[in-house]
Parts: structure tokens; C-alpha cells; sequence
């Protein structure tokens, strides 16, 4: 029997295993496994390569419990190890066996898991002892013991083995009998080895007998050893695709299309990434999408490898190029990270226009699930913007699609505004907005649908990318005054009739919680409204972008501000204005003069005009079709509720 010390630079380096080194105790099974994999894989090579000639048999790993004894044992038919490979891949830390051996196969070592040398000393996180049982296929090899109590120090002796390969047993911790169940170790394999390229078997397959499970003769076997993202796409059918997803995804409805990733240079990718159906509402289920490393689980932390707006996609994505650390469990951001980043947003972008091209009016029934995946594409990648403005679909309020080519060319003639400006008039909701979207069409204007949750965001981006451009909103003013082409009709009021217009109107608007109202006139048709509500396009918008963004609560405090543009050439609000001068122009034109005779006497001033101002609101208040137009003019907006709104019905009864 040989004793010695493990080649460590530290004394305490397993207190920093078992605590530090790994994100989580169960990735222990994951780097067991996978050496054992690695194990079988380098037998294979060296069958092929003529250096091993002997039978390769079963090659399988097999996980076993032992609950009476408290160990878990992981066994390979694999390369095996002698007493000199055991001195220099279990006795040196961090020597690793997988790095030297695709340095020297390089061309043809494929699926080597290991990277750090460091993966069997895991072990240690969940075991009081461990023991290496092994036997190496060089001919006339010794079979080999090691066992480690988890301090430096390890006894090593020679023992009879019959059959090539390693069992590694652990003795489980107290604190880890977790990992002697059956269910909690089927659970970890399937999560983390359900795709590994050798057989792993785990128990026995069970049957229902005498109302209960029992255990069969037929081994359990864990994993799919070809899983669909290693074969060809030429050999895949829809089906094929659609099986794969619902075993990566049990109960999801199918997904509208995917993308297969095959790529060998200028670095190693696959996988296979779906569309889910997206609505407006965004959800963005992170940990979607699972990267691998050689068909083993690495993690669902994807961030930086996958675009951050392609989080929205679910499936995945295996390269044995992501440079990861020592315990596989997390992403080292590099180059290399970002070139294959890239790739995969250019890929998609190339999917998407492809589809497009292929079929238009396919593309167009899919936009509502997938518009909210590529516009938050083009907002987070300038270079999807790009690749993506081709295909882009804008929307109508009447179910027409429009690239932004198409949409430039049909509104540029007839909503050029008297500055140059291409107004793109828009609505957020066809229903609440139905009168102000069926005014701008009678106007000869198309009215876009824009009722996305990102699609102030886009309205924002479009703004800044396209040449002289301005979305407006179509509740944001009358439909004359939406799109400027000359200097607006003057009014021909007086400053005394505008005063009292504006008195008579803003006296009787309702109280509203949060809302504040304004009083404006305009010199509108006849034919148009008395009053309509508007709400100023940029302020609104602050608002919008205060509500996703919480660093903007200044804006978001704010009350809501609405304007009453009232028609001073409708012929009931003449009606108000002419009968308000024959009741009461008497008593406030003197008030009104003396606001300017007085101006510099503030006292005078604000006595002059609380005055004018109570004579004019009990004119107002005696006047129901005033409250009628303010009451019309909310409803149309969606502003009369409750009390109000009851008050307004009687009050239409009563004018009836």
C-alpha cells in the first residue's frame, strides 16, 4: 500500500471545494458522470485510431445506490486508469486528463467533456470519503484502489479488477442523504445528462404490479445518446421538430417555426432554437433556452451568448467553444462569446427574412405573435435593426400590412405636414378610439394600430431612424389640426368673447382624480363636434415611458393633461356665446376693462376677475348644453364614468 500527500498548493483547498468552488452540490453528479463519459469516449478513439484492439463491449455508465451501505457509485467500461494515471490526474490538482489528451487527438477527439481537472474532486461536496476503484486498458495493467477522506491525505494499493473501466463510490455526508434517493438522482440526471452521447443507466425500468410500482429486469436508461440538434436538418421532419420541443417543453402549445444551428468555423455551434407564440403582453420566460457542452447541461443562464431579445426563444444551443470556469456553471464573457452571439442574431435575422420573401401573406399571420420578438430585437441590436427594417410590418387599423417602404410611400402625399414631415398618425386602442381614428379617415388619413407594450419604445426608435418622421398619435388633437399644412384658421372672437368662452367651459369641467383640464378654441367646421378631448402627444408619451421605466417617476407623478379644444364655428356653441353676451356681457365687460385698466394693481386685478369669473360660471351653471358638450366630449374619450356618466344620460333625456 503506497500513502501520500495530493499535489495542492493549499492545505485548505477542500474547504474551498466543498464550499466555493461550485455553484451548486448536486453539479457533483453532473462532473462525475461526465468524466465517465470522457472515459468512454477516449476508449472509442483509441479503438479507432488501431491502439486499442481489444472488445470494446458495453459501453454504458451506470449510477448506482447503495442505501444500507450509504454510497453512490458511478461506473464506466471506459479507459480505465493505472496506478501512474491515477498519481497524475487524482493526485495533481488541477492536471487535466481531457486537456492532454485532444491536444494529442485533436483531430479527431471528439466529445471530450472535461476542461479543468477539477470536476472528480466535486465529489467531495456531498462525501465524507471516496474511493477509486479502476482499471486501465494497457495491457497486462494492474488493477488500482484510492481512497481520500477528504483531507490531503489518500491511500493508494493495488487490488484484483476484473473488468476494464472505474467506479468511483462515494461515501455520502450526514447533510447530503438527499443524494441516496432514487427520484432526487433521476432528476439530476435527466436535468443535467439526458443528452450525453453514452448510455447512462440509473436503476431499473419499474411496471404497475399489485397496485403498486415494482422494479423489472430492464435496465432504466436516462438519456437520448442522439439527441436532434447533432443530426443533419436534411434528415429532420416537422414532426421530428415539434416531438423534440415538447420534450424540452411538456404542455406547450407547438411553436410557430425554429431555427436548426450548424456551424463549424470560425467556432463549434449547434442547436436548435423555437419561436413560442408571443402576445403583446411581453413574458419574458427567462432560462428558456439550455446550453450544453458536449451534450452535457452546462446551465439556463444564457446571457451574453444568446441576444439579450432572444431571451423571448426557448430550445437549445451546444458549443464546446464557450469558455466556461472551473465548475462549467458560469459564463466567461470573451470574443469568442460574442462572435457566436452575433451569429446567432444573424441567423435569426436571416430566418426571419427568408419567411418573409417565401411567403408574405403566411408572414403576415404570424406578425401578431412574433412582432413583439423582432421589435425588441431591433430595439436592444442595432445590427437586427438592420437585417430586420427589411421585413419590419407596420400595422393598420384596418389589418393591413406595410414595410416601412411600403408605408412611406403611401402616406408621404397626403400627410406631409407644412414643414416637410411625414406624420404617421397611429391609435393604441381601435375601440376607445374609434371617433378620433374614423375623423382622421375621413380626412382622406391612414390611421396605424400601434397597441403594443414595446411600441412607444419603437415609435421612438422609427422616429430617430427614418428621415424626417414624426408618429402622432390620433387622439392628440382635432383631425384638422393633426396635420398642419397651413397657419391654422384664425378665430374671429374677440379677446372678450375668447375670455368668456374659455370661462363658460372650463367652470363646468368635472373634478377628476389625477386629471387636469385645459380650455382651447379653434375655428374648426361647423360640421365637426362643439368639443372634443384631446392630450398632448409628447406629455403622454413622458407618461407612457415613466410607467415601464421607473427612473423617470418624475414624469409619472405628474397628473394626466387634457385639452377641451372647443369649435368656436359649431352652431350651439355660437348659441352659448350669444346668449352668455346678452345675459351677462353687460355686467363683465367693465370687469374685463378694468383687469387692463388696473393691471398694475394686483389687488383691483384679482378682485375684478374672481368676479368675472363667478358671474360667467353661474351663467354656465344654468346652461345645461354646455354640460352637454363637456359631457359629449368626455364620452368620446373615454372620461365619463360613474356619477357623471349617469347624470349625462338623465340630462340627454331631459334636452330630448
Amino acid at each position: 500500500m503506497a500513502t501520500g500527500k495530493i499535489g495542492v498548493t493549499t492545505e485548505n483547498i477542500f474547504p474551498v471545494i466543498k464550499k466555493f468552488l461550485y455553484s451548486d452540490h448536486e453539479i457533483f453528479l453532473r462532473e462525475l458522470v461526465s468524466n465517465a463519459i470522457d472515459a468512454t469516449q477516449k476508449l472509442k478513439t483509441l479503438a479507432s485510431f488501431g491502439e486499442f484492439k481489444g472488445e470494446l463491449g458495453e459501453l454504458d455508465v451506470k449510477v448506482s445506490i447503495d442505501k444500507e451501505a450509504g454510497t453512490l457509485t458511478i461506473s464506466d467500461h471506459g479507459i480505465g486508469m493505472d496506478a501512474d494515471d491515477v498519481n497524475k490526474y487524482i493526485n495533481q490538482i488541477a492536471f487535466s486528463g481531457a486537456e492532454e489528451f485532444l491536444e494529442k487527438y485533436k483531430d479527431t477527439a471528439n466529445s471530450i467533456i472535461g476542461h479543468f481537472g477539477l470536476g472528480f474532486y466535486s465529489a467531495f461536496m456531498v462525501s465524507k470519503k471516496v474511493e477509486i476503484r479502476s482499471l486501465s486498458y494497457k495491457e497486462g495493467a494492474k488493477g488500482v484502489q484510492w481512497v481520500c477522506d477528504g483531507s490531503p491525505e489518500y491511500e493508494m494499493s493495488e487490488i484484483d479488477k476484473s473488468e476494464r473501466g472505474t467506479d468511483i463510490i462515494l461515501y455520502i455526508d450526514d447533510d447530503s442523504k438527499e443524494f441516496l434517493e432514487q427520484a432526487r438522482i433521476d432528476t439530476l440526471l435527466k436535468k443535467y445528462c439526458r443528452f450525453l452521447p453514452v448510455p447512462v443507466i440509473s436503476g431499473k425500468e419499474q411496471e404497475w404490479k399489485d397496485g403498486k410500482y415494482v422494479d423489472t429486469d430492464k435496465d432504466k436508461v436516462i438519456n437520448a445518446t442522439e439527441p436532434l440538434w447533432t443530426r443533419k436538418p436534411a434528415d429532420l421532419t416537422d414532426e421530428d421538430y415539434l416531438k423534440f420541443y415538447h420534450e424540452l417543453r411538456p404542455g406547450e402549445e407547438d411553436p410557430m417555426f425554429w431555427i436548426h444551428l450548424n456551424v463549424d468555423y470560425p467556432f463549434n455551434l449547434t442547436g436548435i432554437l423555437y419561436f413560442p407564440k408571443i402576445k403583446n403582453n411581453i413574458d419574458i420566460q427567462r432560462n428558456r433556452i439550455d446550453l450544453y457542452c458536449n451534450q452535457v447541461f452546462v446551465t439556463d443562464q444564457v446571457e451574453g451568448v444568446v441576444p439579450e431579445f432572444m431571451m423571448l426563444m426557448q430550445g437549445v444551443i451546444d458549443s464546446p467553444d464557450i469558455p466556461l470556469n472551473v465548475s462549467r456553471s458560469y459564463l466567461q464573457a470573451d470574443q469568442q462569446v460574442k462572435k457566436i452571439s452575433s451569429y446567432i442574431s444573424k441567423k435569426v435575422a436571416e430566418k426571419l427574412d427568408k419567411m418573409f420573401k417565401a411567403d408574405r401573406k403566411e408572414f403576415e399571420k404570424k406578425w401578431d405573435d412574433i412582432e413583439v420578438f423582432i421589435k425588441y430585437g431591433m430595439l436592444t441590436d442595432e445590427k437586427f435593426y438592420d437585417a430586420a427594417k427589411k421585413f419590419f410590418l407596420l400595422k393598420d387599423v384596418n389589418d393591413n400590412y406595410y414595410t416601412l417602404e411600403e408605408y412611406r410611400k403611401l402616406v408621404e402625399s397626403t400627410q406631409t405636414d407644412k414643414e416637410g414631415t411625414v406624420i404617421y398618425l397611429y391609435a393604441s386602442d381601435k375601440t376607445a378610439q374609434y371617433s378620433y381614428i374614423s375623423g382622421a379617415e375621413e380626412k382622406g388619413y391612414n390611421v396605424l394600430l400601434m397597441n403594443g407594450q414595446l411600441d412607444q419604445h419603437v415609435i421612438g426608435l422609427l422616429e430617430s431612424k427614418l428621415e424626417k418622421t414624426r408618429f402622432v398619435r390620433v387622439d392628440s388633437d382635432t383631425p384638422e389640426r393633426l396635420i398642419s399644412r397651413e397657419e391654422d384658421k384664425k378665430s374671429d372672437l374677440s379677446a372678450l368673447q375668447a375670455e368668456m368662452l374659455t370661462t363658460i367651459f372650463r367652470t363646468q369641467l368635472p373634478e377628476v382624480k389625477d386629471v387636469n383640464f385645459i380650455v382651447e378654441y379653434s375655428a374648426l367646421s361647423e360640421k365637426d363636434a362643439p368639443a372634443v378631448i384631446t392630450q398632448n402627444e409628447m406629455m403622454r408619451r413622458m407618461k407612457d415611458m415613466a410607467a415601464m421605466q421607473p427612473g423617470m417617476n418624475f414624469y409619472g407623478q405628474m397628473p394626466d393633461m387634457y385639452s377641451l379644444v372647443v369649435n368656436t364655428e359649431q352652431p350651439a356653441v355660437k348659441r352659448i356665446l350669444e346668449e352668455a353676451e346678452k345675459k351677462v356681457g353687460d355686467e363683465v365687460k367693465p370687469l374685463f376693462e378694468a383687469q387692463k385698466q388696473d393691471e398694475k394693481d394686483e389687488t383691483k386685478v384679482k378682485e375684478a376677475r374672481e368676479k368675472e369669473e363667478s358671474i360667467i360660471k353661474d351663467f354656465a351653471a344654468g346652461e345645461p348644453v354646455v354640460k352637454q358638450i363637456i359631457d359629449l366630449a368626455l364620452l368620446q374619450s373615454g372620461l365619463l364614468k360613474g356619477e357623471a356618466l349617469t347624470a349625462f344620460i338623465k340630462r340627454s333625456v331631459s334636452l330630448l
